[in-house]
This record gives C-alpha cells, sequence and structure tokens, in this order.
C-alpha cells in the first residue's frame, strides 16, 4: 500500500474507530479515556478556564478535608501521544490519541488513598475525593507507620518545556514523508530492509494541593530512530545497525537539527561492516563507553539502585531492590575519584526534567555520587523522612491521571572530566581495548549489582589507533568493580545526553521518561565476552 492510500485508509479508521466510542463529552462516561484531535470531548476539556479547574480543585480538597484528610491534591492531566512509522516505501503505521482526566491523592491518619476518573464535573470529583478518603481508612489496617510528608513551599506557578516548533502543528504527511526519505536513502545505499518511526509526547497537568499550590505544567517529549538491515544470503547472515540518536524534551527542532540523512549512511554502511567484522576474543580488555551506550550503563547501576523505595525494599516484588542500602549512604566507595553522578531535574532537554515533582516540589539538582563516594540517593516527600531527611528532591511522578504518583528516576549524569580531553585523546592514550557506540540488550541481577551489557558496534584499539571493527561483542562485570575501573573521562565538549521514554517501575506498571547525559569514558580490564559462543 502506497502512501497516499495509507494515509486516506488510516485516517479513515482511526475517525471511525474514535466515532465508535462514547464521546459524550467531559460529563459523559467514566468509561472513555480516550479523545480524538478535534473531538467534542477534547474541546470541552481545552475550554476549562484556570478558574474552572480552581473551582474544581476546591471541591476536591474541600470534600477530601470534610471527609478526614489531613492533605489532599488533584491532578488533571491530558497526555498526547502521535507517532509514525513507515517500513522501506511503505507506510506502517499512523497513531494520534488523547487520554483525559485526574486523579485524587489523600492522606488519612497517616494512609495513602487514591481515586480518579475521566469525567471532570463537580459531582465526580466530589465522589472521588469522598471514595479516596474511604480507600485511605480501609488501607489503614494495613499501615504499619504512618506516612508523614516533608515540608513544602506553596507555589502558583506555569512551566513548559521550551519548544522552537510545535511538532503536533507539522501535518502528518510531511513526517511521513521525511520517514519515506530515510528508507530510502538507507536502500540506495546497501540495506535490504529499513524500518523507520517518529514519536512526539506533550504531557500537560494541572496540580492543586490543600497546602495552596496551583501549578500548571506543559511538557513536549520527541523520539525518532532508523534501523537499516543488511542480508548476506549467500551466508544467510543478517545485521541491523541503529542511529545514535536518544529521545529529549523538545520539539519538532529535534527532528530538523539532526543530520539524519548522513547518519542513516553511517548507519547501513556499519550494518554492512558488521556482516563481515571478526568475531571478539574473550578476556579482559580496557573499554572504551561512548554516551550513546554509557546511559544505559548509568541508568541501570546508578540510577535505580540510588531510588529510595527501592533501598528500602519496597520494589522487592516487581524488578529488585538494590545493593546501596542505607549503611552505605556516605560510606560505599562506587567508584573510583574521578566519579561524580548528579541528579537533576532542571537539565537541559532532559526527558525528566520539569518545574515540579507531582508532589508539588520544585525541581533541583543534587550529588549521588561525590569524588567516588555514595552520598545520597532520589527521594520524594513520602520517602525522604524515613532517612531523616526533612526536604525532597521531587522525585515524585505518576505517569497519567489515573496511576498514583510513586518515586521515579530524575536526570543522572555522569561529570566531564576536568583536564581537557577529546574522544581522540583517549584512544592516542589506549594500547589495548575496545570503543562501543550505541545502546544493545542489556541484564542487570534484582538488586542492579551484577550485569552484562551490549551495544550496536565496536571497533579495536590497538597501540592508539582504531583497527577495525568487531562483533559478538559484551561486556559483563558488577558495579562498583566497574565504576572503580573508571580512570579517564573526556571533558564537556564531548557531552552527550541518551535516555529512554520506557523506564518501568511499579505495580500497576508504570513508565517514566528519563535522560542520562555523560562524556567518553575508560574503564580498565572489564570482562569482554563472546555472544555468540559463550553464554
Amino acid at each position: 500500500m502506497k502512501r497516499r492510500k495509507f494515509l486516506i485508509t488510516a485516517a479513515a479508521g482511526c475517525c471511525g474507530a474514535l466515532a465508535a466510542r462514547s464521546l459524550a463529552g467531559i460529563y459523559g462516561s467514566e468509561n472513555s479515556p480516550l479523545a480524538a484531535e478535534g473531538s467534542e470531548e477534547l474541546g470541552r476539556f481545552l475550554s476549562l478556564t484556570s478558574g474552572d479547574f480552581r473551582n474544581l480543585a476546591d471541591a476536591a480538597i474541600s470534600t477530601a478535608s470534610a471527609n478526614g484528610a489531613s492533605y489532599s491534591d488533584i491532578r488533571f492531566c491530558r497526555n498526547r501521544n502521535q507517532s509514525v512509522s513507515a517500513r522501506e516505501e511503505n507506510p506502517s503505521g499512523i497513531s494520534d490519541g488523547n487520554s483525559l482526566g485526574f486523579g485524587i491523592r489523600v492522606l488519612v491518619d497517616g494512609t495513602w488513598g487514591f481515586a480518579s476518573s475521566h469525567v471532570i464535573s463537580p459531582e465526580v470529583i466530589s465522589q472521588k475525593a469522598r471514595l479516596a478518603c474511604e480507600i485511605a481508612k480501609a488501607n489503614s489496617i494495613l499501615q504499619k507507620q504512618p506516612i508523614t510528608l516533608t515540608r513544602n513551599e506553596a507555589y502558583t506557578d506555569k512551566w513548559s518545556t521550551p519548544v522552537k516548533v510545535n511538532p503536533f502543528s507539522i501535518p502528518i504527511s510531511e513526517k511521513l514523508d521525511f520517514l519515506l526519505g530515510l528508507n530510502a536513502k538507507a536502500m540506495k545505499d546497501g540495506a535490504t530492509y529499513c524500518d523507520s518511526f517518529m514519536w512526539f509526547i506533550n504531557e500537560w497537568k494541572l496540580f492543586a494541593s490543600s497546602e495552596g499550590s496551583f501549578i500548571e505544567q506543559d511538557m513536549t517529549r520527541a523520539m525518532a530512530q532508523c534501523s537499516p538491515t543488511v542480508v548476506d544470503k549467500s551466508e544467510g547472515a543478517m545485521e541491523s545497525c541503529e542511529l545514535l540518536i536518544s529521545p529529549m524534551s523538545k520539539g519538532y527542532e529535534y527532528i530538523t537539527d539532526y543530520p539524519f540523512m548522513e547518519e542513516v549512511e553511517k548507519a547501513t554502511e556499519y550494518a554492512k561492516m558488521k556482516l563481515k567484522a571478526p568475531s571478539v576474543e574473550p578476556g579482559k580488555r580496557d573499554l572504551i563507553i561512548h554516551p550513546s551506550n554509557l546511559w544505559l550503563t548509568i541508568h541501570e547501576s546508578c540510577g535505580h539502585p540510588t531510588e529510595l523505595d527501592r533501598a528500602l525494599g519496597y520494589e522487592a516484588n516487581y524488578a529488585g531492590t538494590s545493593f546501596m542500602t542505607k549503611d552505605k549512604l556516605g560510606k560505599l566507595k562506587y567508584g573510583s575519584e574521578i566519579v561524580n553522578m548528579v541528579a537533576d531535574r532542571t537539565q537541559d532537554n532532559g526527558l525528566a526534567t520539569r518545574g515540579y515533582d507531582d508532589d508539588g516540589v520544585k525541581t533541583t539538582e543534587w550529588h549521588i555520587v561525590k569524588d567516588g563516594i555514595f552520598v545520597d540517593y532520589q527521594t520524594t516527600r513520602d520517602l525522604a523522612p524515613l532517612i531523616g531527611k526533612d526536604v525532597s528532591y521531587a522525585c515524585s511522578y505518576a505517569d497519567s491521571w489515573n496511576t498514583f504518583p510513586i518515586q521515579r528516576m530524575p536526570n543522572v549524569s555522569l561529570q566531564p572530566g576536568k583536564e581537557k580531553k577529546s574522544l581522540e585523546d583517549l584512544i592516542s592514550e589506549t594500547d589495548d581495548g575496545i570503543i562501543v557506540f550505541g545502546d544493545g540488550s542489556w541484564s542487570i541481577d534484582m538488586q542492579r549489582y551484577n550485569f552484562q551489557f551490549t551495544g550496536q558496534h565496536f571497533w579495536e584499539v590497538k597501540n592508539g589507533k582504531i583497527q577495525g571493527m568487531l562483533k559478538d561483542v559484551a561486556y559483563q562485570g558488577n558495579t562498583v568493580d566497574f565504576w572503580n575501573s573508571c580512570d579517564s573521562l573526556c571533558s564537556e565538549e564531548e557531552y552527550e545526553l541518551g535516555g529512554s521514554l520506557f523506564c518501568g517501575k511499579g505495580e500497576p506498571g508504570q513508565v517514566s521518561p528519563v535522560s542520562h547525559g555523560c562524556v567518553p569514558a575508560r574503564f580498565r580490564q572489564v570482562n569482554i565476552l563472546n555472544t555468540k559462543n559463550q553464554i
């Protein structure tokens, strides 16, 4: 199916599916969580003024107070997701939808209660506030320790992602033409197959609390990828290579500012080279890791183990706990002296960047690892008191109006080295090593200690020079030994931001966007595996 016919068919199918849903509007059915762009339901939501939202928030807070809540808050949310994808010369998918609703959280006698709905009216909001209080009272029989909240100021504010070009203002047809152009470029350069996509997310939230906060935030994120695949039919082999681009908090300039065509050409060539590259010899080697790969290692071996809820055992039933327990705070030599990890919810273009978290706490930055020593956790208002803290680091987040805010990862980044050094300098100082670019598969144990990572492409270094590509490479280690083996960092000119939109956590599961910045770094005598011959 060619582009024009696909657009007509997909648009008709999308509209038909949404029209079949109940679009009774804001005062309609609770079973209508999705709204079509341009629908009456969405129109009513967008027509609500700041004064309307204040009145609705007052209804929630006053009802919660009358039913025993010592604290309450309400989040009004609109999440829009738009994705476009293509395979070779054909479109393969178009999706564009909105999710609308609110969630009310209450604290009654030291126990949380939560209720939500898509129906936004004073009556339903009051009903859900009462239900949240009833749930809190029912939950109290299981509460072992009453919840206390850290102090927090009341804010009246607006915050938004700095966006140069609204991605939703660009026609679907233009986006699709761009993707088909990438695929055509890859096929012309020798790819056998090629997939590409772009995805844009807008997350609008209005938070109001019984402490007096009234905060509106408008956050935009973008992601795109192109994956050329080359098949050698004579050998029955195939290899793929992705672009070294990560999702970011940006508008459509995310697309226009990146050299996609040049990178597609490189990725196609690298896929060809991978077919003919020699398989790596396993053993101990020095490892230079590019930011396009190292961000994921930071995420898994520093980001997750320093989540306080995980360290306290709250994630034991899902995705594990953490070896970085409270007794190690201020004592554990996490890495070498040049290793500094900073958590930052204010970082430019960071996926976890915002003005305030879902507790209404103003975002900030702080050290997690300083000069190699583990010095602090990620916290929320209800977790910080459990380690004697009287302020929160603004790490509360819920991925939708119908999910409860939990502790989620901020942007956690490895700081650059202090002396000027380029990637070329780092290579020239390495006698026998491997460079890894791009993220691939990964595995890490439930306490975030023992791990294994692969990548997109690998290059052998001998006597300070790149000799050629290798394949079937994975690196293995444990968190403490690995970061203590870090002996050289490039300077800030080499700093890049990586990240993911899909950090999973919680039951029911939620996803959270998060970025990790870093520079190329060298690690001494890392265990290298051959993924073809070793398990």
